[in-house]
C-alpha cells in the first residue's frame, strides 16, 4: 500500500478514569457461539445464570437486581433503574429527560421499540426564531426545552408489559432523592465542571451554599422527591398538563419559553417497530428515526465490504476504515435523519446493499477524507467532554425477557435550566432542531428533535435474543458500538473484554480521538493517513460508557460487561 509522505501531528490530551492497560492475548471462539478469549481486564466477567442488570450507577443496578430476585421481569426492573438513574446521575438525565427502548418479549419471541421522545412546543416557529433574530440553534436555554418524554415512557412500558405499579418502581428513586445517596468521586468532578453553567436553582440542589459536593458527601433533591411522589400517586397525568407540567411552563414562559401546558397535555409515546439489519449471520436491531439508528446499521453493513478480521484488530488499515465509513454514514444520517411524521426519511434506499455497496468504494486505503454532512449545527451543539448527556441501563430477566434502555437530556445538565419548584433539570433535546429552511429536521411546533440515542439488541438467525448493547456518548453512540460488536463477533472478545479495549471516536473533518493504549506505531499510521489525532490519556467518558449482557442457551449463562469510563456496573445471579 502506497501512502502519501504526511506530517505527523499527535495532540496529547489527559483524561481521568479506569485502571491501567489492558491487553488481550489471544482470542478462540468455542463451538456454542460464546468468544472465549484471554486477557487482562480491569474488572472481572460477571456472569449469571437467572438473571442480569447493567446500569449507568451502581446504585442503579442494585436496585434494579432487587427488583429481579423479588420475581419481577425485566421491565419492572429498567423502569426502577431508570427512575434512580434519574437522581443520582442528574446532569445526564431524569423526569426532564427523553426516552428510547427495546424490549424483547421470551414467549413470542417479538421485540418492539418505544420512542419516549418529547417534542416542540407550540411556540417553536421557524418565524418566531426570526422575530428574535437567533439565526442559529442554540446549543442551551429556554429555547432549547422540549417536552420531556422519559416519565410516559417509564408508565407505557409498565403498564404493557411490568407487574409492578409505577408508584413501586419509583420507590427507590423517591428514598435517594429525599434522604440522599453518596457523592462518587466521578458526579464530584461532573458537578464540578458543570454547575457553574446552571441557573441559581440549579446551583442551590447541586451546590448547596455554594460548595460542591465531595466524594462521600450525601446530596439530596427534596423537591425532586416530592416531584416523584406526585407522578407515583397521580402517574403520568401529574406532568402531562398536570401541575408538574404548568410548574415547568411558568418556569419557562418569563424566560422566553416555547412550551404552553397544551404540549404537555398532547404529548404521547409512540410503540415503533425496531430497525434491524444482517451482521454476520446476527440481526442488529435499533430504533427508527428520529434516532441515528439508520446510521448505525449503515455503518456495521458497509463493514462487511471489507475482510475486517485480516486487518486485524485495531490496526492502522482497519480503523482507518471504519473511521471512513463512519464519515459515510454521518454524511447520509445529517442530511436525512429527523421526525418521520414530518419529513420522510429514505431508511429502505439508506440500508439498500447496492447503496451501501457503491458508498463503501468511496474509501481509500491510503488517505483520511472529508466528507461534508447535510447540515452540522446540532453537530456543533454535542458534548464531548464525557461530563454529561446520557445514560443507559438493560436487564435480562430470568424469563429471558430483556430491556434495552437509554434516556438524556443531551447536554451536561440539559438546558442549564434547573425549575427550583419541581427539582427537575429541563433538557435542551431542541438542540438538535436546525434552523436551515427546507431541512428535514427544521424546528417545528409539535415535531421531535433529531436524536442521537441508538438501543441496541441483536438476534440470531432464529431471532432469538444473543445480547442487548448499548453506551452513552452521542455522536460517538454508533461508532462505539461498531467498535465492540466487532470486537466480539469479529475478534472473540468477552463482553468485559471488549468494554475495556481502547477505542477511537471520529469527529468533523478529518479530526479523530483515539486513546492512547492503541499503539504509537498504529497512531503513526493513522496521522500519515491524513487523520488529525488527539490521543486521550486515561478512561476518559468521551469514548462512552458501554454495556452489554450477553445470552447463551445450554447451559444458561448471562454474560456481562460494564465500562469503567463512566460508573457503569453489572450484576448477575
Amino acid at each position: 500500500m502506497r501512502r502519501a509522505a504526511l506530517a505527523v501531528a499527535i495532540t496529547i490530551l489527559t483524561a481521568c478514569g479506569g485502571a491501567g492497560t489492558r491487553e488481550v492475548k489471544k482470542t478462540s471462539d468455542g463451538d456454542d457461539g460464546i468468544a472465549t478469549a484471554t486477557a487482562e481486564t480491569g474488572r472481572p466477567d460477571v456472569m449469571g445464570t437467572r438473571a442480569a442488570v447493567v446500569a449507568g450507577h451502581p446504585l442503579a443496578a442494585a436496585a434494579g437486581a432487587d427488583v429481579l430476585r423479588r420475581g419481577g421481569n425485566a421491565v419492572d426492573a429498567a423502569i426502577t433503574m431508570a427512575a434512580v438513574m434519574a437522581v443520582v446521575r442528574p446532569h445526564m438525565n431524569g423526569v426532564g429527560a427523553d426516552a428510547f427502548a427495546l424490549i424483547y418479549d421470551a414467549k413470542t419471541g417479538a421485540m418492539t421499540g418505544l420512542n419516549g421522545s418529547g417534542r416542540a412546543g407550540a411556540l417553536a416557529t421557524p418565524e418566531h426564531f426570526a422575530e428574535q433574530n437567533v439565526e442559529k440553534m442554540p446549543a442551551s436555554g429556554p429555547l432549547t426545552v422540549t417536552v420531556p418524554g422519559a416519565v410516559s415512557a417509564w408508565s407505557a412500558a409498565l403498564s404493557r408489559y411490568g407487574t409492578i405499579s409505577l408508584a413501586a418502581a419509583l420507590a427507590p428513586a423517591i428514598h435517594y432523592a429525599e434522604d440522599g445517596f453518596p457523592v462518587s468521586t466521578k458526579l464530584h468532578d461532573d458537578l464540578a465542571g458543570g454547575v457553574k453553567r446552571l441557573n441559581e436553582g440549579g446551583r442551590a440542589i447541586y451546590a448547596p451554599g455554594g460548595r460542591v459536593p465531595e466524594a462521600g458527601d450525601l446530596l439530596r433533591n427534596p423537591a425532586l422527591a416530592h416531584t416523584l411522589r406526585q407522578i407515583a400517586s397521580q402517574g403520568p397525568s401529574a406532568l402531562y398538563g398536570g401541575s408538574i407540567g404548568k410548574s415547568i411552563v411558568d418556569f419557562l414562559k418569563p424566560q422566553g419559553g416555547l412550551l404552553v401546558l397544551k404540549d404537555f397535555a398532547d404529548h404521547k409515546v409512540e410503540w415503533v417497530q425496531p430497525l434491524c439489519a444482517e451482521y454476520h449471520s446476527k440481526h442488529v436491531c435499533t430504533i427508527p428515526p428520529n434516532s441515528q439508528g439508520v446510521t448505525l446499521l449503515q455503518q456495521l453493513r458497509m463493514g462487511e465490504q471489507f475482510d475486517l478480521q485480516a486487518m486485524g484488530r485495531n490496526s492502522a488499515d482497519y480503523l482507518h476504515t471504519l473511521v471512513e465509513l463512519k464519515k459515510l454514514a454521518f454524511a447520509d444520517r445529517d442530511r436525512w435523519v429527523a421526525d418521520p411524521a414530518f419529513a420522510p426519511v429514505p431508511v429502505e434506499r439508506l440500508l439498500a446493499p447496492e447503496y451501501l455497496e457503491a458508498r463503501a468504494r468511496l474509501v481509500a486505503d491510503s488517505a483520511a477524507r472529508t466528507v461534508e454532512p447535510g447540515f452540522t449545527e446540532s453537530m456543533a451543539s454535542e458534548p464531548a467532554s464525557g461530563d454529561g448527556d446520557t445514560i443507559f441501563l438493560m436487564a435480562v430477566d430470568q424469563w429471558g425477557n430483556a430491556v434495552t434502555w437509554v434516556q438524556s437530556l443531551f447536554a451536561s445538565f440539559g438546558s442549564r435550566l434547573v425549575d427550583p419548584a419541581t427539582g427537575i433539570v429541563l433538557q435542551n433535546r431542541g438542540a438538535g432542531f436546525t434552523l436551515e429552511t427546507g431541512h428535514p429536521d427544521q424546528i417545528a411546533p409539535g415535531k421531535r428533535p433529531f436524536h442521537t440515542l441508538t438501543p441496541v439488541q441483536v438476534t440470531d438467525a432464529r431471532g432469538k435474543l444473543e445480547m442487548t448493547i448499548g453506551t452513552p456518548g452521542g455522536h460517538g453512540q454508533t461508532q462505539t458500538i461498531t467498535q465492540v460488536l466487532n470486537d466480539i463477533y469479529l475478534f472473540g472478545m468477552t463482553p468485559q473484554e471488549a468494554v475495556e479495549a481502547p477505542r477511537f471516536q471520529s469527529f468533523n473533518g478529518r479530526a479523530l480521538a483515539i486513546e492512547d493504549r492503541i499503539p504509537a506505531t498504529v497512531q503513526r499510521g493513522l496521522a500519515e493517513r491524513g487523520h488529525e489525532l488527539r490521543v486521550v490519556e486515561g478512561w476518559s467518558g468521551s469514548f462512552g460508557g458501554v454495556q452489554v449482557i450477553r445470552t447463551r442457551e445450554s447451559p444458561r449463562v448471562l454474560w456481562t460487561g460494564a465500562d469503567p469510563r463512566r460508573e457503569a456496573y453489572a450484576v448477575a445471579f
